[in-house]
Protein backbone atom coordinates (compact mmCIF):
# COMPACT_ATOMS: atom_id res chain seq x y z
CA UNK A 1 0.00 0.00 0.00
CA UNK A 2 0.77 3.61 -0.71
CA UNK A 3 1.35 6.41 1.52
CA UNK A 4 1.42 10.16 0.89
CA UNK A 5 3.42 12.42 2.27
CA UNK A 6 2.43 16.10 1.19
CA UNK A 7 5.71 18.06 2.71
CA UNK A 8 4.75 21.60 1.22
CA UNK A 9 4.91 21.84 -2.54
CA UNK A 10 6.47 18.33 -2.81
CA UNK A 11 4.53 15.17 -2.75
CA UNK A 12 6.09 12.11 -1.44
CA UNK A 13 4.56 8.04 -2.05
CA UNK A 14 5.84 6.06 0.78
CA UNK A 15 5.92 2.13 0.01
CA UNK A 16 6.72 -0.22 3.45
CA UNK A 17 8.59 -3.33 2.19
CA UNK A 18 10.47 -5.81 3.75
CA UNK A 19 13.64 -4.10 3.69
CA UNK A 20 16.71 -2.78 6.53
CA UNK A 21 17.25 0.53 5.08
CA UNK A 22 15.29 3.11 3.99
CA UNK A 23 15.32 4.24 -0.04
CA UNK A 24 14.55 7.44 -1.64
CA UNK A 25 14.53 8.20 -5.28
CA UNK A 26 13.60 10.78 -7.53
CA UNK A 27 12.42 9.73 -10.83
CA UNK A 28 11.62 11.26 -14.28
CA UNK A 29 10.40 12.33 -15.63
CA UNK A 30 8.34 14.88 -13.61
CA UNK A 31 10.60 14.11 -10.49
CA UNK A 32 8.03 12.31 -8.88
CA UNK A 33 9.20 11.05 -5.13
CA UNK A 34 8.92 7.76 -3.53
CA UNK A 35 10.65 6.41 -0.51
CA UNK A 36 10.90 2.59 0.07
CA UNK A 37 10.91 2.05 4.02
CA UNK A 38 11.09 -0.64 6.12
CA UNK A 39 7.71 -2.29 7.23
CA UNK A 40 8.66 -1.43 10.95
CA UNK A 41 9.59 2.09 10.45
CA UNK A 42 7.17 4.99 11.97
CA UNK A 43 5.50 7.29 9.50
CA UNK A 44 6.60 10.68 11.31
CA UNK A 45 10.09 8.88 11.12
CA UNK A 46 9.87 8.64 7.29
CA UNK A 47 8.37 12.42 7.26
CA UNK A 48 11.81 13.79 9.33
CA UNK A 49 14.00 12.18 6.67
CA UNK A 50 12.16 13.41 3.92
CA UNK A 51 12.24 16.88 5.59
CA UNK A 52 15.73 16.57 5.91
CA UNK A 53 16.31 15.53 2.06
CA UNK A 54 14.03 18.49 0.88
CA UNK A 55 17.19 20.46 -0.66
CA UNK A 56 18.48 17.27 -2.43
CA UNK A 57 15.03 16.52 -3.78
CA UNK A 58 14.41 19.49 -5.18
CA UNK A 59 17.87 20.14 -6.91
CA UNK A 60 17.25 16.52 -8.87
CA UNK A 61 13.72 17.82 -9.57
CA UNK A 62 15.56 20.46 -11.55
CA UNK A 63 17.89 18.76 -12.86
CA UNK A 64 15.03 16.49 -14.68
CA UNK A 65 13.22 19.97 -15.75
CA UNK A 66 16.41 20.91 -17.43
CA UNK A 67 17.27 17.44 -18.94
CA UNK A 68 16.73 17.29 -22.54
CA UNK A 69 14.44 15.12 -24.30
CA UNK A 70 14.77 13.08 -27.48
CA UNK A 71 12.18 13.48 -30.06
CA UNK A 72 10.10 10.32 -30.64
CA UNK A 73 11.79 7.94 -32.74
CA UNK A 74 9.81 6.37 -36.26
CA UNK A 75 12.54 4.64 -37.33
CA UNK A 76 12.75 6.27 -40.87
CA UNK A 77 15.32 6.77 -42.85
CA UNK A 78 18.28 9.21 -42.11
CA UNK A 79 16.95 9.20 -38.47
CA UNK A 80 19.16 10.05 -35.76
CA UNK A 81 19.99 6.86 -33.26
CA UNK A 82 23.31 6.93 -31.23
CA UNK A 83 25.62 3.72 -30.36
CA UNK A 84 28.05 4.67 -27.65
CA UNK A 85 27.74 7.97 -27.79
CA UNK A 86 28.48 8.56 -31.15
CA UNK A 87 25.46 10.02 -34.03
CA UNK A 88 24.74 7.38 -36.99
CA UNK A 89 21.83 7.83 -40.12
CA UNK A 90 19.46 5.12 -39.96
CA UNK A 91 19.12 2.95 -42.98
CA UNK A 92 16.29 1.13 -43.34
CA UNK A 93 17.04 -2.26 -46.16
CA UNK A 94 14.09 -4.09 -46.71
CA UNK A 95 14.88 -7.85 -47.43
CA UNK A 96 13.48 -11.11 -47.21
CA UNK A 97 15.95 -12.63 -45.05
CA UNK A 98 16.47 -12.69 -41.08
CA UNK A 99 16.97 -8.74 -39.80
CA UNK A 100 19.95 -7.74 -38.98
CA UNK A 101 21.86 -4.26 -38.38
CA UNK A 102 24.92 -3.33 -39.26
CA UNK A 103 27.31 -0.37 -38.47
CA UNK A 104 29.40 1.47 -40.92
CA UNK A 105 31.09 4.62 -40.58
CA UNK A 106 27.93 7.12 -40.67
CA UNK A 107 25.05 4.65 -40.85
CA UNK A 108 23.28 2.30 -39.04
CA UNK A 109 22.25 -0.09 -41.37
CA UNK A 110 18.77 -1.95 -40.29
CA UNK A 111 17.73 -5.06 -42.47
CA UNK A 112 13.87 -5.88 -41.57
CA UNK A 113 11.51 -8.27 -44.24
CA UNK A 114 9.59 -6.47 -46.28
CA UNK A 115 6.84 -4.80 -44.72
CA UNK A 116 8.22 -4.51 -41.22
CA UNK A 117 5.99 -1.98 -39.09
CA UNK A 118 7.38 0.35 -36.56
CA UNK A 119 6.93 -1.53 -33.86
CA UNK A 120 9.27 -4.66 -35.57
CA UNK A 121 12.30 -1.97 -36.37
CA UNK A 122 11.94 -0.81 -32.98
CA UNK A 123 12.23 -4.10 -31.87
CA UNK A 124 15.23 -5.28 -34.00
CA UNK A 125 17.38 -2.52 -32.85
CA UNK A 126 16.03 -2.80 -29.01
CA UNK A 127 17.36 -6.24 -29.00
CA UNK A 128 20.73 -5.10 -30.91
CA UNK A 129 21.45 -2.84 -28.39
CA UNK A 130 20.79 -5.36 -25.31
CA UNK A 131 23.07 -7.40 -27.28
CA UNK A 132 25.79 -4.36 -27.21
CA UNK A 133 25.55 -4.33 -23.42
CA UNK A 134 25.56 -7.48 -22.83
CA UNK A 135 28.91 -7.95 -24.79
CA UNK A 136 30.90 -4.85 -23.06
CA UNK A 137 29.75 -5.92 -19.69
CA UNK A 138 31.56 -8.44 -18.45
CA UNK A 139 35.11 -6.88 -19.47
CA UNK A 140 33.86 -4.15 -17.13
CA UNK A 141 32.74 -7.18 -14.43
CA UNK A 142 36.34 -8.53 -14.61
CA UNK A 143 37.74 -5.14 -14.23
CA UNK A 144 36.21 -4.05 -11.07
CA UNK A 145 35.08 -6.71 -9.44
CA UNK A 146 38.72 -7.59 -7.90
CA UNK A 147 38.55 -3.76 -7.24
CA UNK A 148 35.78 -3.30 -5.39
CA UNK A 149 35.83 -6.40 -3.35
CA UNK A 150 32.64 -8.09 -4.83
CA UNK A 151 31.27 -10.47 -7.27
CA UNK A 152 28.19 -9.93 -9.29
CA UNK A 153 26.01 -13.11 -9.47
CA UNK A 154 23.68 -12.58 -11.91
CA UNK A 155 23.48 -9.87 -14.43
CA UNK A 156 20.30 -8.18 -16.19
CA UNK A 157 20.25 -6.62 -19.08
CA UNK A 158 16.77 -4.93 -20.21
CA UNK A 159 14.67 -1.49 -20.79
CA UNK A 160 14.74 0.23 -17.69
CA UNK A 161 12.02 3.32 -17.73
CA UNK A 162 13.50 4.97 -14.34
CA UNK A 163 16.68 3.58 -13.55
CA UNK A 164 19.99 3.61 -15.44
CA UNK A 165 21.04 0.44 -13.05
CA UNK A 166 19.76 -1.11 -9.96
CA UNK A 167 21.29 -3.75 -7.85
CA UNK A 168 19.74 -6.56 -5.30
CA UNK A 169 22.71 -6.63 -2.06
CA UNK A 170 21.29 -9.71 -1.14
CA UNK A 171 21.18 -12.02 -4.39
CA UNK A 172 24.04 -9.90 -5.33
CA UNK A 173 22.66 -9.09 -9.19
CA UNK A 174 22.87 -6.24 -10.95
CA UNK A 175 19.84 -4.58 -13.82
CA UNK A 176 21.09 -2.26 -16.26
CA UNK A 177 18.75 -0.06 -18.61
CA UNK A 178 19.82 -0.86 -22.39
CA UNK A 179 19.89 2.66 -23.07
CA UNK A 180 23.05 2.63 -21.74
CA UNK A 181 24.35 1.26 -25.20
CA UNK A 182 23.24 4.57 -26.73
CA UNK A 183 25.63 7.05 -23.99
CA UNK A 184 29.43 7.11 -24.05
CA UNK A 185 31.16 4.13 -22.68
CA UNK A 186 32.38 5.96 -19.66
CA UNK A 187 28.92 6.72 -18.65
CA UNK A 188 28.14 3.05 -18.80
CA UNK A 189 31.43 2.38 -16.86
CA UNK A 190 30.31 5.02 -13.89
CA UNK A 191 26.69 2.88 -13.52
CA UNK A 192 28.82 -0.12 -13.42
CA UNK A 193 31.23 0.74 -10.65
CA UNK A 194 28.05 2.18 -9.07
CA UNK A 195 26.06 -0.69 -8.66
CA UNK A 196 29.34 -2.54 -7.25
CA UNK A 197 29.46 -0.49 -4.96
CA UNK A 198 26.20 -0.74 -3.80
CA UNK A 199 27.09 -4.38 -2.96
CA UNK A 200 29.50 -3.05 -0.81
CA UNK A 201 27.00 0.11 0.57
CA UNK A 202 23.33 -0.55 0.01
CA UNK A 203 22.54 3.93 0.36
CA UNK A 204 24.00 6.24 -1.07
CA UNK A 205 25.77 7.70 2.36
CA UNK A 206 28.68 9.35 3.35
CA UNK A 207 30.58 5.92 3.18
CA UNK A 208 29.25 5.19 -0.39
CA UNK A 209 30.75 8.51 -1.54
CA UNK A 210 33.92 7.61 0.32
CA UNK A 211 34.00 4.24 -2.18
CA UNK A 212 32.99 5.99 -5.22
CA UNK A 213 36.35 8.38 -4.83
CA UNK A 214 37.99 5.98 -3.40
CA UNK A 215 37.83 4.14 -6.92
CA UNK A 216 37.15 6.44 -9.36
CA UNK A 217 37.46 9.89 -8.20
CA UNK A 218 36.10 11.26 -11.76
CA UNK A 219 32.57 9.84 -10.93
CA UNK A 220 31.02 13.24 -10.60
CA UNK A 221 32.01 14.09 -14.06
CA UNK A 222 30.67 10.53 -15.75
CA UNK A 223 27.22 11.20 -13.53
CA UNK A 224 27.12 14.94 -14.97
CA UNK A 225 27.82 13.68 -18.40
CA UNK A 226 24.96 11.14 -18.09
CA UNK A 227 22.48 13.71 -16.60
CA UNK A 228 22.98 16.30 -19.21
CA UNK A 229 22.50 13.73 -22.64
CA UNK A 230 18.96 13.50 -23.91
CA UNK A 231 16.89 10.51 -22.89
CA UNK A 232 14.43 8.76 -24.30
CA UNK A 233 10.97 10.22 -24.67
CA UNK A 234 7.95 8.16 -23.80
CA UNK A 235 5.48 7.83 -21.65
CA UNK A 236 7.00 6.41 -17.92
CA UNK A 237 4.95 4.46 -15.58
CA UNK A 238 5.64 4.17 -11.54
Amino acid sequence: MVTRLDLGSISVDVVRKDIKNIHLGVYPPTGKVRIAAPAWMELDAIRLFAINKLAWIRQQQKKLREQMRETPREYLERESHYVWGRRYLLRIVERDAAPSIELTHRHLKLQVRRGADVAKREAVLADWYRAQLKQAVPALLAKWEPIIGVRVERLYVQHMKTKWGSCNTTARNIRLNTELAKKPPECLEYIVVHELVHLREPTHNAHFVALMDRWMPHWRDCRDMLNRLPVRNEHWDY
